[in-house]
Parts: C-alpha cells; sequence; structure tokens
C-alpha cells in the first residue's frame, strides 16, 4: 500500500550531524505550522514553540544543555535551527500535548527533506535561573516548562544511523 504519510513515518530518523546551511523561513513556517496544529487534549492547545536561527543563542542554550549532562560537548550537533516546545503544566495534558507538537515537528521537517532529532533537557535547562531569563526575554510565560528541542537542518549523511528491527511483541491484537 503506498501511502505518503505512513512512509514518512516509516523512514524519518533522528540525525546527529547536520550541514552548515540554514532552513530557508518558508520551510521554517511550515515546520511550525505542523507543530501548533498537533493535536492536544480538550484542543487547549498547551503548547508554545520558540524557534531560535541566531547562532549565539543555540551556542548559548547548547552549553546549557551540554552542562545538565556535565559535558562540554555541543548535544545539538551542529543543527542551525533549534525549536524549543514549551507547554502549560496547568493543562493536565501539557506533556503529551508538548509532546505531540515535538513529533509534528519532526515528520514536517522530513517532508520537507530536513533532518530533525528530539534533544532532550529542555525542563531542566528552562527552569535554571538563566533559562529562565531566557523565557521571560523570549515572551514564554514564566511558568511554562521546557518539553524539548527540536533541531532541524540539513542532514549530513554521516548522521543517521540504519533503522533498527523492532522489538517483537510490541503489537497485540485482540479481537
Amino acid at each position: 500500500m503506498e501511502n505518503r504519510v505512513l512512509e514518512a513515518l516509516l523512514t524519518r530518523r533522528s540525525c546527529r550531524k547536520y550541514l552548515d546551511k540554514q532552513v530557508t523561513e518558508e520551510q521554517l513556517d511550515a515546520i511550525l505550522t505542523a507543530g501548533v496544529y498537533a493535536p492536544s487534549g480538550r484542543n487547549r492547545q498547551a503548547a508554545m514553540l520558540v524557534a531560535i536561527q541566531d547562532k549565539q543563542t543555540i551556542e548559548k542554550i547548547s552549553k546549557m544543555n551540554a552542562a545538565v549532562l556535565g559535558s562540554d560537548g555541543d548535544p545539538f550537533f551542529g543543527a542551525p535551527t533549534v525549536i524549543v516546545v514549551f507547554a502549560d503544566p496547568e493543562v493536565n495534558t501539557y506533556l503529551e500535548d508538548g509532546s505531540l507538537a515535538m513529533g509534528n515537528l519532526m515528520l514536517a521537517a522530513h517532508s520537507l527533506g530536513l533532518a530533525s532529532c528530539w534533544i532532550h533537557r529542555a525542563r531542566q535547562v528552562f527552569s535554571s535561573e538563566k533559562g529562565i531569563e531566557l523565557k521571560k526575554s523570549w515572551g514564554v510565560p514564566e511558568h511554562y516548562v521546557g518539553i524539548g528541542n527540536c533541531i532541524v537542518g540539513y542532514p549530513d549523511p554521516e548522521g543517521f544511523r540504519p533503522a533498527s528491527e523492532r522489538k517483537a511483541g510490541n503489537i497485540i491484537k485482540i479481537g
């Protein structure tokens, strides 16, 4: 069965190495639109997206993210765009809503020939004193929590790992 959506779901892979080429504004807008159209509990739309393409800001939050790991590496793998997904914890489905937005961002990037990867530790970074200051400067309400960082860019072919085999027993059919 040929289906473009199913094909995208089965072929998207996380990328951990990017070319030094910025995504276009048109591509970024399409990805962000897909993110805000993600399903949300009772349509409360708890997720908020902050797209960053400024190298200095990306380097700053990359260092903050690495510090959570006790590392000095680049957890954003040189990606030229980072989309930080925040969500309102006063909405009881905030974690699910933000996670669905992350999924839509990654699938949209893939559909445009771009690569992406979910980078964790947004919660820790943006609950720190420096992170709270950044949120405030961006207009993100202080009580919003970080869900994830979606890195996006043109893939370096060396940045992909082959798909792993799916574990047996993860599907149960009843009836």
